[in-house]
């Protein structure tokens, strides 16, 4: 079959293409960012910043300028397209991110970290910053984060089990007020019908998955594919006798984990132990 002819010559990357396509719009009435800025009353920085694609910036500022621009829905589901953008995620992730994508149920163990598919705004920028994450890339980053969470929203979300080391609720973020909305959210997700989240606790002592986070994907197919990870890099499993394997270490090490209603306490009492936010 013959390759696909490019027809305007413009990116075929979602993000990308959002990007140029705000410049064409913005160039094509003749305006400079300080003009746009002023007549769209946002500022001239973020424009910048969204023509460049280093941020997507909300959905409110492409719902703005749809109707700014006199295209309605246009932008605002150009956004929604590059908010799940796998090319936003850094290539060793992507080919990881394509098939979470299409996952009809997911299982993870988190040995020191929320899931991707948890986090907040708050807590994936911490965690994002510690690993070096330079300034420049950050917020596309947390943007891209926090896109994944659309995954398990929706009318028919996959399902999602997590169990979480204890180690995980024991290690705040230096903002006590972004991890108090973490725990939030965890509890809220934990109430979900497609969510089951279990706390692993210290007193189950030593299991076969102590120093790795794995994550499992059953795909449409109905084979399972693994993606284990440290801080450095991750690797995708997909020889059938070791996810076997690491099936079996979850497993095991599932009945350990606290059930579901007694994790969900267990996230409220750390909630309650958290200092009171000082009177306004």
């Amino acid at each position: 079959m013959p390759s696909r002819k490019v027809v305007t010559g413009r990116s075929q990357e979602p993000r990308r293409r959002y990007a140029e396509e705000l410049r064409r719009l913005r160039l094509a009435k003749g305006l400079t960012l300080r003009e746009l800025a002023a007549l769209a009353g946002w500022d001239a920085s973020l424009f910048g910043k969204l023509e460049t694609g280093s941020t997507l910036g909300s959905p409110d500022v492409a719902e703005a300028l749809d109707q700014f621009y006199g295209t309605p829905g246009l932008l605002l589901a150009m956004w929604e397209m590059a908010l799940g953008d796998p090319t936003q995620f850094r290539e060793k992730y992507r080919r990881y991110m394509a098939l979470e994508a299409e996952a009809v149920s997911l299982w993870h163990y988190g040995a020191s970290a929320v899931p991707g598919l948890l986090q907040t705004a708050g807590y994936a920028r911490e965690a994002l910053a510690a690993g070096w994450i330079k300034d420049d890339e950050l917020d596309q980053q947390v943007e891209a984060r926090l896109g994944r969470r659309k995954l398990l929203e929706g009318d028919n979300p996959p399902l999602f089990r997590v169990i979480l080391s204890e180690a995980v609720l024991r290690t705040s973020l230096r903002d006590k007020d972004a991890w108090r909305e973490q725990l939030q959210h965890l509890a809220e997700a934990a109430e979900r019908p497609n969510i089951t989240i279990q706390v692993l606790p210290f007193s189950a002592g030593p299991h076969g998955l102590m120093n790795t986070n794995v994550k499992f994907l059953r795909l449409p197919d109905g084979h399972t594919v693994a993606y284990t990870e440290n801080d450095l890099r991750g690797e995708l499993v997909e020889d059938s006798a070791t996810v076997e394997e690491l099936q079996r270490r979850y497993d095991a090490m599932r009945d350990l984990a606290l059930s579901p209603a007694e994790t969900l306490k267990f996230i409220l009492r750390m909630l309650e132990e958290l200092p009171c936010e000082p009177p306004i």
